[in-house]
């Protein structure tokens, strides 16, 4: 089973992790916004809703995907289009949407104030 792990990590951390990966360590896949804000902002619930509904189903069309989650398909189209952009989503030549993983999580940590 694939799984991409979705987080928050500023540049010091992904230098680690890359350091880590040319060494021999495997990382897994993992896409990291740089805020949390920009990663609320990008997955909305609605564009959570077209992630969530495309991993491990293989690729959809637009069409489909809007069905499937319940949508008009200029709005699926709008946002897939977010997520295709920043490359959460992949789009293959004939058109269709995939997410390559059978598993996507969310990372977010809170913690006190120091």
């Amino acid at each position: 089973m694939t799984t991409l792990i979705i987080d928050v990590a500023d540049l010091d951390q992904v230098k680690e992790r890359l350091h880590a990966a040319f060494g021999g360590e495997p990382q897994g896949c993992r896409y990291s916004f740089r805020s949390e804000e920009r990663l609320l902002a990008t997955l909305n619930p609605n564009r959570w809703a077209i992630v969530k509904a495309l991993t491990g189903a293989g690729p959809l069309g637009v069409r489909e995907l809007a069905r499937r989650i319940g949508r008009d398909v200029k709005g699926v189209h709008t946002d897939a289009q977010v997520l295709v952009l920043c490359g959460l989503v992949d789009k293959l030549a004939d058109g269709k949407l995939h997410v390559p993983y059978d598993e996507v999580r969310l990372e977010l940590v809170a913690k006190a104030a120091a």
